[in-house]
């Protein structure tokens, strides 16, 4: 068994539930207990149970039979404890205070988080209060600066890509313009990848804001080509150019006044501009639950035993990325608080237009 002065870590899983969150803890802890011997207790519900003292010794037992379970055996929340922090009425602690008093409790040598933009930034705040951090990228969004790749988002696109390909079949007996619906609020791979896997004909991304008349100039060139339908992909946080030109604060407010999602505001402008009959299917959580695919379960476990290697070697305040195919160590101080986007000159979108898909713009 290899030396280390890193004997008990802490491990919790933050903001939303991804495929291969199970198979990234269980990298952890196999890796841990069977290389160094570490002890690691396993906190529930993310910083909130990191604020609260909820914690639990893992055994070799509780990892047992999860590589391929959807979800995440530590529960998630979304709790931030550095933005609006408040005293706990009964300790008279700020929540970074319940976390210091709870990492020396446990005696704690470093935390392991796992999650996205959210979660690593408040790990990054945490290793600049002096906890030892290391960071795993979990997102289906795939939009963690520092990581070419996330686990989670494979399995996202396996799913949203069959849901399209299940509405072919009835776009196609319809002769609809069916929309569908992906996530992505703040960044368009997952529509960009199911779109083009898919064989979406309208691809609308948050990176590229949307023109309804080109949108529909699109499928009216089908209709008269003799296509009858045409698949529309809609990123959660697709937007026309009309509100691209808005400041956050109006644009926060129009979306809160919207009466459905986008995918439904869309397919109810397509339907004016062009008389064709319109639906939407807005796939929603399913993109993130289930069972993750080989793929993920392969990143996720790497991307654990990796974590694991940094904490043996001190390598503390880093997000364990991919970048050209290698796992490396990634500052997280400067993934803190960005946003991967998808680039418009990426070669995705460039060959994406040379087949004929639309971008709206």
């Amino acid at each position: 068994m290899k030396k280390t002065a890193v004997r008990t870590i802490g491990i919790l899983t933050s903001g939303g539930d991804a495929p291969g969150l199970n198979a990234a803890i269980r990298g952890v802890c196999r890796s841990a207990m069977i290389n160094y011997g570490m002890k690691i207790i396993g906190i529930r519900n993310g910083y909130r149970g990191l604020v609260n003292g909820d914690g639990f010794m893992i055994h070799a037992d509780d990892v047992s039979g999860i590589l391929t379970r959807g979800g995440t055996i530590l529960g998630t929340a979304r709790d931030k404890p550095f933005k609006n922090p408040v005293v706990n009425p009964e300790t008279g602690l700020l929540p970074i205070d319940s976390i210091k008093k709870n990492y020396k409790k446990w005696k704690l040598d470093a935390l392991v988080v796992l999650g996205g933009n959210g979660t690593n930034t408040t790990g990054s705040l945490l290793a600049k209060e002096g906890l030892n951090v290391v960071g795993l990228p979990k997102t289906i969004d795939n939009d963690i600066v520092g990581t070419d790749i996330t686990f989670g988002f494979h399995t996202a696109v396996d799913v949203a890509t069959e849901a399209i390909d299940r509405i072919h079949t009835t776009a196609h007996s319809h002769s609809r313009v069916m929309v569908v619906e992906v996530m992505g609020h703040k960044a368009g791979w997952l529509g960009l990848y199911s779109g083009i896997a898919g064989g979406g004909d309208v691809v609308l991304l948050p990176e590229i804001p949307y023109d309804i008349n080109s949108v529909a100039q699109q499928i009216l060139a089908r209709r008269d080509a003799g296509k009858e339908f045409s698949i529309v992909v809609v990123a959660e946080g697709a937007l026309s150019k009309e509100e691209a030109k808005l400041d956050k604060k109006a644009f926060k407010k129009s979306r809160l006044e919207m009466p459905q999602s986008i995918g439904y505001r869309v397919a109810h402008e397509l339907e004016q501009a062009t008389g064709l009959e319109s639906r939407v299917t807005v796939l929603g959580y399913l993109q993130r639950g289930g069972t993750p695919s080989p793929y993920d379960r392969v990143l996720a476990t790497n991307f654990g035993v990796s974590a694991v290697e940094f904490l043996a070697r001190e390598e503390f305040g880093r997000l364990v990325a991919m970048q050209d195919n290698k796992i490396v160590g990634f500052p997280l101080e400067e993934s803190a608080g960005k946003v991967k986007n998808v680039p418009l000159d990426d070669p995705l979108i460039a060959g994406a237009r040379s087949t004929g898909i639309c971008f709206g713009d």
